[in-house]
């Protein structure tokens, strides 16, 4: 960060000593600023004259309109013995992949793709855990201008046909299976009826994971990896492309219906995640960095782009709390871990596990832990210092989907204050904004992005005049985007993010961020997680919470009461719930995400139209018809 600094204010012709400077720079001079990114980062490729057209229109600009380039170049420059890939499953398995084998590989992927007519523009979809494969994948497309497009193996049938049956992919790539908790799961039954609904599918490519040689015989036009693959070594050519050129189909969480399908380009992913490795989370040639995640969240494509920057990237898949809980600190130590990202929820889990990795592992080579998914709590903050490590940045970072990448995040170059996000993004215009479209300090109101930046969706699939593109984020605020995070600027001009607006309370008309109530109910040794929505009643809403308590303990009156005491205090009356209910379980998205609108709509007799979207859907049945909540 300081190096990027001293040379964007040379090129400026400004002498810049802080973060503040150099952030209100960025947005000052968006030109300026994005070539020495461009340069500053190494992108391989031709940037052409023009920087940015158009930077007064939101959505219209265009980054980098005369570029050409290829994504998967730029991610697997280097060829030589030293790690590209360390894997390590639940289930035990090791594997390394250097840059050469890893290079060697997606030749031989492209070029198999190139031998059965898929080309550029083509879609190439993975239902995969997170091994080295669905990275030789997804780079093997880049490389000839292929769309990919992933999800994890856990989706149900109905989960992935609706994502993948919009995009109408021409080969689809399985594993035969995975491991989770202990229990080794089969995919080859879902494969079949998964291709059964995509007939635009012809060539099934199937990864032998938790068997040597899988039974392909019910798997229509199937090929084992290997044999798709083939015994050539082909030499691995970069076709060039322009800077929007189709990379990635990410999709929305689909909890209101089915998932919207997010086009992101090639040079906006690329020059975004740079930035942020490199400058925000200092990632650096021969760093490891790590994710806990699956392929079917962004974060994995945030993940793999770290190749870019020379890192090694750790894969992991499994239970994150599989045996005794320390697996992900166990890979840590072992592997030379240097960047930890994981979720809030993870860290809480660990907190009230009663886990010290601190005493437990040495996590001598970890600089920088990163946070997302959720909020993370001012506790959480103090747990990450007191029992995992002293000296290490905590970096709590929020983007989304909708732009595969952050608007706020870590300052490696600056203090981490307790319960804040550091900074807004470098480049990135973010404010906050009141109902009227004014832009408010101090006070709480929802994250815009007030000017254009590269990662921005090129399209949504099959939206061709991007009216639903339109509607997704400026209807709000014409020509402004709008992300649906209810927000305040701190004094530290850091970012405290209090919930999704769109789940925000509203009681008496006064507007409360979830987040406000589950910092408070889930400092409660009783409480594992909660989930809190509004409830229509009498004419206005009123507030419901909803907690899963520890094994064998009961919702008693006087818990009841400490809860509603806890919150009164820390938080306001306001914020206190008019009903508290024991559930046994919290819906979530497969990402981990709770789902306040899917229960909302529950408790109110609507339909949740796309449950596939769930990681765990038979938990919406405990909010149904509850008595509690007719009184």
């Amino acid at each position: 960060m300081t190096a990027f600094m001293r040379r964007f204010g040379a090129a400026c012709g400004v002498n810049l000593s802080t973060y503040r400077d150099l952030y209100a720079l960025s947005v000052e001079r968006p030109e300026a600023f994005w070539k020495t990114v461009w340069d500053f980062t190494g992108i391989r490729g031709q940037p052409g004259e023009r920087v940015v057209e158009g930077i007064d229109r939101m959505p219209g600009a265009r980054f980098f309109p005369d570029a050409r380039l290829n994504f998967a170049e730029n991610l697997l420059d280097r060829m030589d013995d030293g790690p590209a890939i360390v894997f390590v499953g639940e289930h035990g398995e090791r594997r390394a992949m250097s840059t050469a084998e890893l290079h060697r590989e997606v030749a031989r992927f492209a070029d198999a793709l190139r031998q059965i007519g898929v080309g550029a523009g083509d879609r190439v979809a993975g239902f995969l855990p997170n091994i080295p494969e669905a990275v030789v994948a997804a780079l093997g497309a880049a490389a000839i201008g292929a769309v990919w497009s992933s999800c994890s193996p856990d989706f149900g049938v109905q989960g992935i046909v609706d994502r993948f049956g919009q995009i109408e992919p021409r080969v689809l790539v399985s594993a035969d299976g995975y491991f989770y908790g202990g229990r080794t799961h089969d995919s080859l039954g879902k494969l079949a009826d998964v291709l059964r609904a995509l007939p635009t599918v012809g060539r099934a490519v199937v990864v032998p994971f938790v068997s040597k040689e899988p039974d392909l015989a019910r798997i229509r036009d199937a090929s084992p990896w290997a044999e798709f693959l083939g015994d050539a070594a082909p030499e691995l050519r970069f076709e060039q492309f322009p800077f929007d050129h189709p990379l990635y189909i990410l999709y929305s969480s689909g909890t209101t219906g089915v998932p919207k399908c997010i086009v992101h380009g090639a040079g906006g992913t690329l020059t975004q995640h740079l930035k942020e490795h490199q400058l925000h989370c200092d990632v650096k040639a021969g760093d490891r960095v790590f994710y806990f995640t699956t392929c079917g969240w962004m974060m994995w494509n945030w993940l793999v782009s770290a190749l870019a920057s020379g890192g090694t990237i750790l894969l992991y898949d499994g239970s994150p709390v599989h045996s005794d809980g320390r697996v992900l600190f166990d890979l840590a130590d072992a592997e030379g871990m240097t960047l930890f990202g994981t979720s809030a929820k993870y860290i809480d889990a660990v907190h009230k596990a009663g886990l010290v990795p601190m005493n437990t592992h040495h996590l001598d080579s970890v600089r920088t832990i990163t946070s997302t998914g959720s909020p993370l709590a001012p506790e959480s903050f103090d747990f990450v210092y007191s029992g995992i490590k002293e000296d290490v940045h905590l970096a709590s970072i929020s983007g989304g989907t909708d732009i595969i990448s952050c608007f706020v995040l870590g300052d490696p170059t600056g203090p981490v204050w307790r319960g804040e996000i550091q900074a807004r993004g470098l480049g990135m215009k973010v404010d906050v904004f009141d109902e009227d479209a004014h832009p408010v300090r101090r006070e709480k109101g929802e994250l815009v992005c007030t000017m254009p930046f590269p990662s921005m969706p090129v399209a949504f699939w099959q939206d061709p005049g991007g009216r639903r593109y339109h509607d997704a984020y400026f209807n709000r605020y014409p020509g402004v985007w709008w992300h649906g995070d209810y927000v305040e600027l701190t004094e530290h001009d850091g970012v405290v993010i209090h919930g999704r607006s769109d789940a925000t309370l509203n009681p008496g008309g006064v507007r409360i961020g979830t987040a406000e109530i589950y910092r408070q109910v889930e400092r409660l040794d009783e409480v594992v997680e909660s989930l809190v929505i509004g409830q229509r009643w009498d004419g206005d809403e009123r507030v419901v919470l909803f907690v899963r308590l520890r094994e064998g303990l009961s919702l008693t009156e006087a818990l009841r009461a400490r809860i509603r005491q806890a919150i009164r205090e820390n938080a306001s009356p306001r914020h206190a719930p008019a009903r508290i209910v024991q559930v046994p379980g919290i819906p979530r998205t497969r990402s981990g995400k709770i789902v306040e609108l899917a229960v909302r709509d529950v408790v109110h007799g609507r339909e949740v139209k796309n449950i596939e979207a769930l990681a765990n859907p038979d938990a919406l049945e405990y909010f149904r018809d509850r008595q509690e909540l007719s009184e």
